[in-house]
């Protein structure tokens, strides 16, 4: 259990293939409201076997897929897991590949993000109240690091590191967009990370990203443009791999204590507290609530 917490809470925020969570006992959903709306679905909470963890479990496109990339609440997602004492947050994701040496199939645990989406809040100081984050390194590399040695347990194929590419969506990319990311020296290409990991940088939640790599985006000239049939296919067989990293990394969390998210608002933010306004203190309640109180 990390220093400093009663009782870890591990949130895994992922499709809804992984919300088949038999390893968990006295397991509820709970609905949370919060000041941004509703997340994508009710949270799944449980207790692990033979674990002193709880986890939590949220969809993060709802259950039976209802949410586009660009349409999910990625505030609301966030905040609903700190609001239910969220200290990790692994998110599991589909990604295209960019590189030769990462194989459909194969798993990747990325430390890198490239924002190229284009219509979404990416952060939770947008008016009355102003912050500006620290995001150079964005994926928490305590956290990183257990997933990477959970990932190694189940047999699969493992890359550590590596950077993801968020796009729009929800088409895939052309091939001239595929072959410029690859000039970018980018690993991965997705829809879902962003802005979710830099919301939770903002909420001081340790982050980390479990890459399922389903296909060769549509850059690599042997192979055929990505089709959903083949995606979903290749992305059946790797949730297995998703479920097995989750259990043993629930079962074994580790200390996040000096996290270099655990403190991400420190002297961040710059709106003094007379001068934000009263909206914004109280839709912020939540996160800087206790720090406004002890300025």
């Amino acid at each position: 259990m990390s220093a400093g917490a009663t009782r870890d809470v591990l949130a895994i925020i992922g499709g809804s293939g992984v919300y088949e969570m038999g390893w968990l006992e006295d397991v509820e959903e709970v609905s949370v409201s919060t000041p941004f709306g509703l997340p994508s679905d009710v949270v799944l909470r449980g207790q692990v076997k033979g674990g002193d963890a709880t986890v939590l479990f949220l969809p993060r496109h709802g259950r039976g897929h209802r949410f586009s990339p660009s349409t999910i609440n990625y505030r609301a997602n966030i905040c609903a897991l700190k609001m239910l004492g969220a200290t990790h947050v692994l998110s599991v994701s589909a990604v295209g590949s960019l590189r030769e040496d990462i194989a459909p199939g194969d798993l990747v645990v990325v430390d890198q993000f490239i924002d190229f989406t284009k219509r979404r809040i990416s952060t939770f100081f947008d008016e009355g109240l102003v912050a500006h984050v620290p995001f150079a390194d964005p994926v928490c590399p305590i956290l990183a690091s257990a997933v990477h040695d959970a990932a190694l347990a189940t047999g699969a194929r493992v890359h550590r590191g590596g950077t993801y590419v968020c796009i729009e969506g929800p088409q895939f990319s052309t091939r001239a967009e595929s072959r410029m990311f690859r000039t970018f020296g980018a690993h991965v290409i997705g829809m879902t990370n962003l802005p979710e990991a830099k919301l939770a940088r903002e909420a001081e939640l340790p982050y980390a990203t479990l890459a399922l790599t389903t296909d060769f985006d549509c850059w690599h000239v042997s192979e055929e443009a990505v089709s959903v049939e083949a995606v979903i296919a290749v992305l059946n067989r790797n949730i297995g791999y998703a479920r097995d990293v989750a259990k043993s990394l629930a079962r074994k969390l580790p200390d996040v204590s000096q996290s270099p998210a655990r403190h991400a608002l420190e002297k961040c933010i710059m709106t003094a507290a007379g001068a934000s306004s009263p909206d914004a203190e109280a839709r912020l309640e939540w996160l800087i609530g206790p720090r406004r109180k002890a300025d």
